[in-house]
């Protein structure tokens, strides 16, 4: 079944990887499909998308960030009389059951690129009375919402290029979003918040590329103030999360501003566990692995905070030895802790979601990369046990993104795969150096360090991250 997809125009590189993710979350097989409507650029929030079901294509949109509707499409045109022609030549076993004399009906109208009045709207809807509406008009519950979707004709719409002929779309709603989620989690109202918090839109994105559902358990290495593990928990996970820095995991800002006080605001179930841990040396026994579903993460990369890792220890003066904690100074002591490069960061975020996801479990997270004017292919992390299925840009800056990369396990971990993920890693190591010279960066986010095996990135915070086009928001 085709319907019609309409996204919000925002975050345009994540609209579609999200709807795949979820389609496969609710039991999608291979028949979905994308067609673009015609003279549409791809960048246009609306797609046509093929999904096996009508059940699918509602708990997609239920569930979505930024999917606005999903919708049974009755007619379309360049012009009304276009429009009509297409709508009365829809199946009327289709159109029927949802005109009955006992049902109630709404129909609305929505333009992109442009406003209408109040009479014009009026009028777009009297212009639809060769459609046989039979119930009554219920403005504010009723059985069945139509919608009648308008294109600006005008030279560009919203920052996209400018299309040859408007677009007229007329359907029933199959499924909607709820965008009272993100007001509600929004980050302003949070309780317990640093500086590396995830936005609420973003976090929610996250969690749904890596599936995240009821009964399955995510995992965030460097959990900060639980922003990541929040939105997984709200789509009915168990969760579980690691950082580095002791006084952010025990004490947050006191005992009623912390990390389980985030989860406690919204009335959503404890983290299973949140530990001080280090993700260059992780604790886990040799015998433990396959037990998260998926693991969400934005690895400290130095855009507000570097990454850090055990080491750097400072000697203990007047003790025996200089380099134990003594039992009378380890309940207040801070471990040690030193530079931990990008590159290395990523080779243990890889080698510990080889060895503890769950085939077919997600690993998704955050990898910072420049834009295209560096005039050098970026490539990306790679490991033997994961595809690649998705990457998502964020712009942060006029040169500066951040990409999602969504990898699905697809080989189970072993002594062989361990060798040769090293052996990609060491390539991946010196072509990113190699990049990052061919870009001629001496003083930006990414800098070589004076020993060539490290990467290190500078500290330096980023104005909000801004659309890919300008242009009022749908």
């Amino acid at each position: 079944m085709w319907f019609l997809c309409v996204f919000y125009h925002r975050l345009l590189d994540f609209r579609k990887p999200e709807v795949e993710a979820l389609a496969e979350l609710f039991g999608e097989d291979e028949s979905l499909q994308w067609r673009l409507p015609e003279h549409h650029h791809n960048d246009t929030p609306f797609h046509f998308v093929q999904l096996s079901s009508e059940e699918i294509a509602q708990n997609i949109a239920k569930r979505s960030i930024l999917v606005k509707g999903m919708y049974e499409l009755w007619g379309e045109g360049t012009c009304y009389e276009e429009l009509k022609e297409s709508i009365q030549s829809f199946p009327d076993s289709r159109k029927l059951p949802f005109l009955t004399s006992d049902s109630t009906f709404r129909i609305s109208v929505e333009t992109f690129g442009k406003a209408l009045t109040f009479d014009e709207q009026k009028e777009r809807i009297h212009s639809l009375t060769y459609i046989p509406f039979e119930g009554k008009v219920n403005l504010k519950n009723p059985d069945h919402n139509f919608f009648l979707m308008e294109m600006d004709e005008s030279e560009e719409s919203n920052g996209l290029p400018p299309i040859v002929q408007r677009r007229i779309f007329f359907g029933r709603e199959v499924g909607f979003a709820d965008r009272k989620l993100l007001p509600t989690f929004q980050l302003k109202s949070r309780t317990y918040l640093g500086p590396t918090a995830m936005d609420a839109e973003m976090a929610f994105l996250m969690a749904n590329q890596a599936n995240a559902a009821s009964g399955k358990l995510v995992y965030d290495p460097f959990v900060g103030t639980g922003s990541i593990l929040v939105s997984a928990a709200r789509f009915g996970a168990m969760t579980m999360g690691a950082d580095i820095d002791i006084r952010v995991v025990r004490d947050g800002r006191g005992p009623d501003c912390n990390v389980w006080s985030n989860f406690k605001q919204y009335g959503l179930p404890a983290p299973v566990a949140l530990l001080r841990m280090d993700n260059n040396v992780p604790p886990w026994r040799s015998g433990l692995k396959e037990i998260f579903d998926a693991i969400i993460c934005d690895p400290p990369y130095g855009v507000r905070a570097g990454g850090r890792k055990s080491g750097g220890r400072k000697i203990l003066r007047g003790t025996v030895d200089p380099y134990t904690v003594p039992e009378d100074k380890r309940t207040g002591h801070i471990p040690s802790t030193g530079a931990y490069s990008l590159v290395e960061c990523v080779h243990d975020l890889l080698h510990l979601a080889a060895r503890m996801l769950v085939m077919k479990g997600r690993l998704v997270f955050f990898f910072p990369v420049l834009r295209d004017e560096c005039g050098s292919e970026v490539k990306f992390p790679e490991h033997p046990c994961f595809k690649l299925v998705a990457v998502s840009e964020q712009i942060l800056s006029s040169r500066y993104s951040r990409v999602l990369l969504t990898m699905v396990k697809v080989e189970p971990y072993s002594d062989e795969v361990e060798e040769a993920a090293r052996l990609m890693h060491l390539e991946f190591r010196e072509n990113h150096l190699k990049w990052l010279e061919e870009g001629n960066i001496h003083s930006s986010v990414f800098k070589p360090s004076t020993d060539s095996s490290q990467i290190q990135t500078e500290s330096k915070t980023f104005k909000d991250p801004k659309p890919k086009y300008r242009g009022k928001y749908v």
